[in-house]
């Protein structure tokens, strides 16, 4: 399964020349992060007016960098407060991709055998996983993880 980031990634990885614009709904710090880091030059939002999605299309075309405005101040502030790091605002901001499938399969209620063989990976890796994210969200409960997992559009109820 590939995501948004390995193939922003791969891109790059290509052609340094390509410059990617990312229009996304995602206004986490850990996404717009991620996607600053995979190589975007651009990143604006879903929900952004017209004129501004032609404003960051100018800016692909000659080459500039664009961020939506909405997210902007929250760039700055983050590079400027952690010295080029963005700072996680919540719990759920600080969980990793692979935490958030994780926990998305815990909701449905996989065990840390099926999430393993789902995800090609060992249940050792699962139950590091599984324990980060339960220290990082600091509710132990499953019943906790899918109503979150549901708020988060994770899954459907």
């Amino acid at each position: 399964m590939t995501n948004g980031i390995e193939v922003i990634k791969e891109m790059k990885k290509r052609s340094l020349e390509t410059k990617i614009l990312v229009l996304t709904v995602h206004k986490a710090d850990e996404y717009i992060r991620a996607t600053l880091q995979a190589g975007a030059d651009r990143y604006i939002l879903k929900d952004c007016m017209n004129v501004e999605l032609r404003m960051a299309i100018k800016n692909v075309l000659s080459g500039n960098y664009f961020i939506s405005p909405g997210i902007l101040g929250k760039v700055i502030e983050g590079y400027l407060l952690n010295r080029g790091r963005l700072k996680p605002s919540t719990p759920w901001d600080t969980l990793t991709s692979r935490e958030k499938g994780i926990l998305k399969l815990i909701a449905e209620r996989y065990k840390n055998k099926e999430i393993a063989d789902l995800l090609g990976i060992s249940v050792k890796t699962v139950e590091i996983h599984r324990g980060s994210l339960l220290r990082k969200l600091g509710r132990p409960s499953i019943p906790f993880l899918t109503a979150l997992a549901i708020e988060k559009g994770l899954i459907s109820k």
